[in-house]
């Protein structure tokens, strides 16, 4: 959420079973929520990218073998600032901070490169992860899009 206390615009929340085809429809999904802002295009691709990246670590990390539930909640703030929250309820991460060090995968078997959290920092202002062992993980992104007079 951003710092200061800014009103909710617009929210949307879905919910989707943790296939590989759901990674495309929640980047298409959120990137259309976000474009009520009139986003340039940079911002958008970011976005997405962001997106991706979140929803496919819960895809291929959070329930190992097995199909689960993942949450997506969109929320636009009143000062141009886009909210994302993608949450899992599979296995957690055990190490939160070593998660997060580029090139660092639990799958190198599969050929990951370890950089989903660096991207979606680099991305968005803002990057938060939460996880609880055998409870899931959550992955907040936040970016302040650029107004017509910026």
């Amino acid at each position: 959420m951003p710092a200061k206390k800014t009103k909710i615009l617009n929210e949307i929340k879905l919910s989707f079973p943790s296939l590989s085809e759901n990674e495309r429809f929640s980047r298409l999904a959120v990137s259309g929520f976000a474009s009520q802002l009139d986003p340039q295009v940079d911002e958008i691709s970011d976005i997405k990218t962001a997106v991706s990246e979140a929803v496919t670590n819960s895809i291929v990390h959070a329930y190992k073998n097995e199909i689960g539930k993942i949450e997506l909640v969109a929320r636009i703030y009143e000062d141009n600032v886009i909210y994302i929250k993608i949450k899992d309820h599979g296995c957690g991460i055990p190490d939160i901070k070593k998660a997060m060090e580029p090139l660092f995968t639990t799958s190198p078997e599969e050929e990951r490169a370890g950089l989903g959290f660096a991207v979606m920092e680099s991305f968005m202002d803002k990057l938060k992860v939460l996880s609880k062992e055998g409870k899931g993980t959550s992955v907040i992104l936040t970016k302040k899009l650029k107004t017509k007079l910026d």
